[in-house]
């Protein structure tokens, strides 16, 4: 059995991939802060419902792929990947608090408490990753040791 199987580690593989590409599209943000013109965009937020929406997308049947009839069947690997980090993850315009002269609209104040949300959302991700791979070792250890 492979460990992305597991829903819970699914969840946490997209939630992961969500907060880097935050982490991304918040660096972009800041990059471009002296860009005459430049609007800051966010990614849409990271929802348990929307997660559960690109899971299920994913192991429905489609143009000749083979649908998971059972829920004890394993799903491909090529299925496997479509529901991987990315899935669901969408770009939208960042609300305008402050526009400057030249139209540019990034405020640096806002990009690094957002990157600092990112940060510490990833860190907790990665930390229960790290906490359920142990219950798993643990659970698989021989009686005794």
């Amino acid at each position: 059995m492979d460990i992305t199987d597991i829903p819970l580690f699914a969840m946490l593989r997209g939630r992961l991939g969500y907060l880097s590409e935050r982490q991304k599209v918040i660096a972009q943000n800041v990059a471009n802060s002296d860009t005459p013109g430049y609007t800051p965009s966010d990614l849409k937020p990271f929802t348990f419902d929307a997660q559960l929406r690109a899971q299920s997308q994913s192991s429905t049947m489609t143009a000749g792929v083979m649908a998971m009839t059972q829920p004890g069947h394993m799903l491909p690997a090529s299925q496997r990947n479509r529901s991987a980090a990315g899935a669901g993850v969408k770009l939208h315009k960042a609300a305008d608090s402050e526009t400057r002269l030249d139209g540019n609209s990034v405020v640096l104040e806002e990009e690094m408490m957002k990157m600092t949300d990112a940060r510490m959302n990833y860190d907790a991700a990665v930390s229960f990753y790290q906490k359920s791979l142990n219950l798993l070792r643990t659970a698989a250890k021989a009686p005794g040791r």
